[in-house]
């Protein structure tokens, strides 16, 4: 007998979906969209990690990717239910700064606006940070509303996105890079 498996339930036929706990929502309120942002910058960091030249750097985004999906978790959960999820706090910040702080000592910080697009990796990480940063902003919401209570989350959330632009700034001169596209205007416009 062989037995087969579906990858649907139909339960959010009705536009609703279920939280981590008693209750659902509409599958365009806030939550499910925080939650869906975070998935979708995992995603994309998952692209990059693809492409990177660097151990380093996969490593790292692998790790990310693992505290994205605790984050999915607590943002996924009703208040109630929330602390049994909540694995972000601020050690996990801490660790993002300290990777932050080791890169930008190998690489050159530029002094105005970078255009993404000078590597192929360098480009996905900038894809990735612009996604998390929309994320960043759904979660600042959810806490200034009061559903949710981890102010860690946002903290992780914006720290991620300095170690992604640093990353970029890494994975470009790995790949040749002298000098990044600046978003400096020319003479000729």
């Amino acid at each position: 007998m062989i037995m087969t498996r579906t990858f649907y339930t139909r339960a959010g036929d009705d536009g609703y979906t279920g939280l981590l706990g008693e209750g659902r929502v509409a599958k365009y309120t806030l939550q499910p969209e925080a939650y869906g942002t975070v998935d979708e910058a995992s995603a994309a960091m998952g692209v990059a990690r693809a492409a990177a030249k660097s151990e380093r750097t996969r490593q790292l985004l692998l790790t990310a990717q693992r505290d994205l999906y605790h984050m999915m978790a607590e943002l996924a959960s009703t208040q109630q239910t929330a602390p049994l999820f909540r694995k972000i706090d601020a050690q996990r910040v801490a660790w993002l700064e300290e990777q932050t702080d080791a890169l930008t000592a190998l690489v050159a910080l530029p002094n105005e606006f970078v255009v993404p697009g000078d590597s192929l990796t360098g480009a996905y990480l900038d894809l990735a940070r612009t996604i998390v940063r929309r994320a960043e902003r759904l979660v600042v919401r959810l806490i200034h509303d009061g559903l949710v209570e981890n102010v860690e989350l946002m903290r992780y959330l914006n720290r991620l996105s300095s170690l992604l632009f640093v990353l970029a700034l890494y994975e470009n001169a790995l790949a040749g890079v002298s000098q990044v596209t600046l978003a400096k205007t020319s003479s000729l416009e």
